[in-house]
């Protein structure tokens, strides 16, 4: 949770740390809220913080989040070698400003962009793809801001066109800079933006269209191709000239090694701006993003400022301002360590697991997987029937082994879809994944021989109401009732967090 809140704790009493290690150094309780009054020793304070730390999940075993849990040891030592240098003191630091321009290079030529032997792409490093969402949003508002005052057209009501199964970064971007998200709706059986009903909802006013590769929901690729060519046929028709910007967070650093002839980049005249996460399939831990832009015409010059006060003078476009560097270093390291040969043995390898997960869980029989074998290596599937147990118990008796493997109900219109997905990192083994099946199988094998209590009103099923499967009576649960069944259980869940507290 972002926004801290003292008084939800599940024992709004207890105000101290009581300390068990670290008694030996310190006997007074710590307040869990407000600074100590007197220093602690060094040891006291990690051993303190350490036993908390004990209570998080490992890393390697969420299977929710896409960002990198492992790097080699010789890329953790140069990460903490950098890690007190800020990058924005370019003038202090230019050999890292240096590594930054050469990742921005090599990402652009890995996106086709257009870029010539003696010139440099257009780019910058970013803290995840939600930054550079928002600078690449806010380059089409002023470009569409400034291309309506020339005509003497009202820029007052500008909005973006997306797929209902965007990142929440993207409604972000919108409630905070005022620009309208107008959604494509989703249905049972398509997870994705629909490129012929996003192109009838294009009006003047749309400064992009935007497109995912890789959907968050289930990896799957959005056809960039048919709507580049849907969308230039309409800004003929109309004489607009609206253009695409790509989401490539997850599978930006996937398509150009194992899907080449897919295209979604640069190769597509109307696509003017790529995002993708260097700490998803990039490689790299959390914390680094990348933006690029066709050319330097698809950046205003206006958003870039140019300070002096580091030493030179030095442009900017970025939403903050200090940031580390180690990150940045980071990705150089992967990119030059792994080259294209590397990131290619690695991305298969993640496909292959993730075909062995789709095919190990279609033989079960209980499931429908609603993944697609191109896209992210992500495995999404919902239970065909839910009379007796829904994902969310499933999920919910994974984690006694260990596992974070989310379940979640799908956007508009298709909120009765509620699926169970595992994410296919680069740490996910082939042993792993055998030991995540014979997991699955062994707490599906105790819920059938003790069912949970489930009401048919809060049951997911994908079967039309009263219509019956065996003898059992099914039915689809309406908007309303999911998100009750959603937050009484996401509740539960944090109430149960906080209670595990340390003492």
């Amino acid at each position: 949770m972002v926004i801290s809140d003292t008084t939800s704790s599940a024992d709004a009493s207890n105000k101290t740390l009581c300390c068990t290690f670290a008694s030996r150094y310190v006997r007074d309780a710590l307040p869990r809220f407000q600074m100590p009054d007197k220093s602690i020793p060094k040891d006291a304070a990690y051993q303190i913080i350490n036993d908390e730390l004990m209570l998080d999940g490992n890393p390697r075993l969420n299977l929710a989040s896409f960002v990198t849990t492992w790097m080699e040891p010789e890329c953790d030592k140069l990460i903490m070698s950098s890690i007190n240098k800020n990058y924005v003191d370019m003038d202090e630091y230019p050999v890292t400003t240096e590594l930054q321009n050469r990742c921005v290079n090599i990402i652009a030529h890995l996106f086709s962009a257009p870029v010539g032997d003696e010139e440099s792409a257009v780019g910058v490093s970013t803290v995840g793809s939600s930054e550079a969402i928002m600078l690449a949003g806010l380059a089409f508002k002023r470009k569409w801001q400034q291309k309506r005052k020339t005509e003497g057209k009202s820029c007052d009501m500008p909005n973006i066109v997306t797929g209902a199964n965007v990142q929440v970064c993207w409604e972000k971007f919108a409630r905070y800079f005022e620009v309208e998200l107008k959604e494509v709706k989703l249905k049972e059986g398509y997870y994705v933006m629909d490129p012929e009903k996003a192109v009838d909802m294009v009006d003047e006013n749309t400064i992009c269209v935007a497109a995912i590769l890789g959907s968050t929901l289930t990896g799957e690729f959005e056809d960039v191709k048919l709507l580049n060519d849907l969308l230039t046929k309409k800004n003929k028709e109309t004489g607009w000239d609206t253009p695409i910007h790509v989401d490539a967070a997850s599978g930006g650093f996937i398509a150009p090694f194992i899907y080449p002839d897919i295209e979604w980049d640069f190769r597509l005249p109307l696509v003017k701006s790529i995002n993708v996460s260097g700490h998803k399939y990039g490689l790299v831990y959390a914390g680094i993003g990348w933006v690029i832009w066709r050319t330097k015409e698809d950046l205003p010059e206006d958003l870039v400022f140019h300070i002096n006060y580091l030493g030179s003078d030095q442009p900017t476009f970025t939403l903050n301002f200090s940031k580390g560097s180690s990150q940045i270093i980071a990705q150089y390291y992967q990119l030059i360590r792994l080259g294209f040969e590397g990131y290619k043995h690695i991305m298969e390898n993640c496909r292959e697991n993730a075909k062995m997960l789709t095919e190990e869980i279609e033989k079960m029989g209980k499931f429908e997987v609603v993944s697609k074998d191109i896209g992210v290596p992500v495995v999404a599937f919902s239970l065909k029937d839910s009379s007796n147990y829904t994902v969310f118990d499933i999920a919910e008796r994974l984690k006694r082994f260990g596992w974070i493997v989310p379940a979640y109900t799908m956007p508009a219109n298709a909120e009765h879809i509620a699926v169970l997905r595992v994410v296919v990192r680069e740490d996910f083994s082939r042993s792993l994944a055998e030991r995540l099946m014979s997991n699955i199988h062994q707490v599906l094998d105790e819920m059938d021989a003790h069912p949970v209590a489930v009401s048919s009103k809060s049951s997911h099923v994908t079967i039309d109401k009263d219509k019956t499967q065996g003898d059992k009576v099914v039915t689809k649960k309406d908007v309303t009732e999911t998100q009750k069944e959603v937050t009484k259980y996401w509740k539960k869940l944090v109430d149960r967090t906080k209670a595990n507290g340390v003492c």
